[in-house]
């Protein structure tokens, strides 16, 4: 089984919508080790971050965060190390149009 360590997904969200950051590929699996936020804008925003597991409708209970708080001009690092099976969704959502979303981590085929 190889395994390939790369950036996973790369997302700049528009203002208050889910966005889907990463979805495992079919016969694949994953491990993320670190899910950055980066806010580019001169004041504070919320972010949320969930793991769709099979791809399901957002629902309250795969949160891993919930309009957690980042400043202006700053940057969030979450060191998490979540396994993922084929077809789990990672989506974000910011507050506003300024923040940027990057996963990285394994895939296994």
């Amino acid at each position: 089984m190889p395994t390939t360590y790369k950036v996973l997904g790369q997302v700049a969200p528009g203002a208050t919508t889910a966005t889907t950051l990463y979805t495992v590929g079919a016969g694949k699996s994953a491990v993320v080790s670190t899910i950055a936020v980066a806010n580019r804008g001169g004041t504070s925003a919320t972010y949320r971050i969930a793991i769709r597991v099979a791809g399901s409708a957002l629902s309250d209970e795969e949160y891993i965060a919930y309009d957690a708080p980042i400043t202006a001009n700053n940057s969030t690092f979450i060191t998490i190390g979540v396994t993922l099976a084929a077809t789990d969704v990672i989506t974000v959502y910011a507050s506003n149009a300024n923040l940027s979303f990057n996963a990285f981590g394994s895939e296994i085929s």
